[in-house]
């Protein structure tokens, strides 16, 4: 996406743009999966843990990212997009994580999710529904 874009979303979610924050979206938006601040500190190293923690932060707080819970004790992040906002997180669509290669992407075709009842005197924060298999490119080099 060109740098022009990159910025329009940043301030249309009302943060500044700086170098990092830009690099990072870009990171995002150009990864069909999700990534950990592991993946960032791997790609981004021209930025250190602390900022690339703040980075990931700030992008949660604001909408541009959701965090997505692993089965592995570490989380990763997908691009909202133009679902969310700093207030509230819409995401109805599943993840799905490859029994093969470990990588976890946000499926974003329409899908009907179940209907959660919970008990009388529950609320219903956030559903995350994570399913498992085998991605397109692990079945391809089988």
């Amino acid at each position: 996406m060109e740098t022009k874009g990159r910025k329009e979303i940043l301030k249309r979610h009302g943060m500044r743009v700086t170098d990092c924050r830009l690099d990072v979206l870009d990171l995002f938006i150009n990864s069909r999966q999700a990534l950990s601040q592991k993946d960032l500190e791997e790609k981004l190293t021209a930025y250190d843990r602390v900022t690339l923690y703040r980075t990931l932060h700030s992008f949660l707080e604001s909408g541009v990212l959701h965090k997505i819970p692993n089965d592995n004790g570490i989380a990763s992040y997908g691009v909202c997009f133009d679902t969310c906002s700093p207030s509230e997180h819409h995401h109805d669509h599943l993840h799905f994580k490859c029994n093969s290669c470990g990588q976890l992407e946000c499926i974003e075709e329409a899908i009907t999710l179940p209907a959660i009842h919970l008990p009388q005197h529950y609320q219903l924060g956030a559903v995350d529904i994570i399913v498992n298999g085998v991605c397109g490119a692990c079945i391809v080099e089988a």
